[in-house]
């Protein structure tokens, strides 16, 4: 790739997590770095790049269209790497998967859409493997704190020679809020399950996205809906526990790594997520509310998205498309993440993932910027393919997330 003209394309600039992922780009971004700006309406990148201030002045714009695969193919062939927040991904990602994995550009995105991971696998796995494609998903909150979480509690775990990781549970707690994009992506996929009863499946499978689930540990059922006590999960929690909305996917993505490293977290690793619901005394009201808010959500969802109407009422219930926190939420937002995890020899072990910043969008535009960076300068593991932050990036990417102020931290429990 030494004699492509950019290092790395931003494409969606002009959407709201872009904007935010360029802002961090100017800052974080090496000198010399030869950084692009790529969208559909010139004119539009140009407002963004003027808003940018002159840090930003010479970055060159470059017009491409998601409906439009040649416009892909020049784009993908004219950088290292592609950063995308171009979403649904389901509805408009696969074009710019394919001319990556055409041309062997590397790829970060920020989806939390399991149905278009698997596609990506499906359809373009085995040419990024042949080109020497990095095609790495769900390159921000989710799904980087759990992916590197598991991954770093892995590697102490071999370093302390305290054996195989078994029953780990990571317990989320945040302040943050939520954009059109995100909604409209749990939109994408409830109108593709409607479509496509059968791949509901793939949402409900623990190892739905396992590169090998016959080379799977057989621990029995794993659910990712929660209720229960905080201090069933660690003694030194307290409170109640409650599904977490985006475990369904995080967890998945973990299992890929596991698969993709060549299984090394254990026969017996078992994975789950959930969110703190506190331990006021109205906390077990509060876990059994949420639990079933989302149950009910995506049911209600899923049943809405089946007929016109149904989408009409979605439409005006949900935040539209390019809207987001404002600048004051997420500077507000904060996000903490802690991972406890047993071994086989009895060690036990906790892995604590914290950022400051709105999780969703000012922590992710750190966590993309950083992910496309490390794709475009940093000495990386030979893997290519469809990849996961930790098999592609992993002790590089945590060495970059710390650097920018994200604690990473393992410690005996």
């Amino acid at each position: 790739m030494a004699d492509r003209e950019f290092d790395l394309v931003l494409f969606g600039a002009t959407g709201f997590v872009g904007k935010l992922t360029a802002e961090y780009l100017i800052g974080a971004a090496p000198a010399g770095a030869r950084i692009a700006l790529a969208g559909r309406s010139t004119a539009k990148l140009e407002a963004v790049r003027a808003e940018l201030g002159p840090l930003a002045a010479n970055w060159p714009l470059v017009q491409a269209d998601s409906t439009d695969q040649a416009s892909l193919d020049a784009l993908a062939a004219r950088t290292k790497v592609v950063v995308t927040t171009v979403g649904p991904y389901l509805r408009y990602g696969m074009p710019l998967v394919q001319a990556c994995a055409e041309n062997g550009t590397h790829y970060a995105d920020l989806t939390g859409e399991p149905l278009f991971i698997r596609e990506c696998i499906d359809r373009f796995g085995e040419r990024a493997a042949e080109t020497g494609a990095k095609i790495v998903n769900s390159c921000g909150y989710d799904s980087i704190p759990s992916d590197l979480s598991v991954y770093q509690l892995y590697k102490r775990s071999v370093a302390d020679t305290t054996g195989e990781l078994t029953d780990v549970t990571l317990v989320a707690w945040l302040k943050g809020g939520m954009s059109g994009g995100t909604v409209d992506s749990g939109r994408a996929m409830m109108e593709a399950i409607a479509a496509d009863p059968k791949k509901g499946a793939i949402m409900s499978h623990p190892y739905s996205l396992s590169p090998d689930k016959a080379m799977e540990p057989d621990v029995g059922r794993q659910s990712d809906q929660a209720l229960e006590k905080a201090a069933n999960i660690d003694p030194s929690l307290s409170g109640w526990v409650a599904t977490f909305i985006m475990g369904a996917h995080n967890t998945k993505v973990v299992r890929r790594s596991n698969g993709l490293l060549g299984w090394p977290y254990g026969k017996n690793f078992r994975y789950r997520e959930v969110m703190s619901a506190g331990s006021s005394a109205t906390a077990p009201l509060v876990a059994a509310g949420m639990a079933g808010g989302i149950v009910a959500t995506m049911a209600a969802g899923a049943l809405l998205s089946r007929v016109a109407v149904g989408r009409k009422v979605i439409d005006r219930l949900v935040p539209k498309p390019g809207t987001g926190p404002s600048e004051q939420a997420r500077r507000n937002g904060w996000f903490t993440m802690r991972t406890f995890a047993n071994t086989t020899s009895g060690a036990k072990y906790v892995c604590t993932f914290a950022g400051k910043g709105d999780p969703g969008y000012q922590a992710t535009a750190v966590m993309l910027g950083q992910s496309g960076l490390a794709l475009a300068f940093d000495t990386l593991p030979e893997i290519a393919g469809i990849l996961t932050p930790a098999s592609a990036m992993g002790d590089t990417l945590t060495d970059r997330l710390r650097k920018a102020d994200i604690t990473i931290d393992v410690q005996p429990a």
